[in-house]
């Protein structure tokens, strides 16, 4: 695939978290060099959208009562 094709990978972890989910700090900085190299990293920041209509809905409804 290298070079080839695309790869999409998401996470909601932080990239200085991944030493804690593969148990090494050296094997995650190996598979990280892999990854980002030749990539593009989007960090979104905020509030969840897919939330939005549920806070509104609780707050509509705590207000009605």
């Amino acid at each position: 695939r290298y070079e080839k094709h695309s790869t999409i990978i998401t996470t909601n972890m932080p990239f200085s978290n991944w030493a804690e989910v593969f148990g090494s700090a050296t094997l995650a900085n190996a598979i990280l060099d892999r990854l980002l190299h030749h990539s593009h990293v989007i960090s979104i920041k905020g509030t969840s959208y897919r939330l939005k209509s549920k806070v509104e809905y609780f707050n509509s409804s705590s207000n009605a009562s």
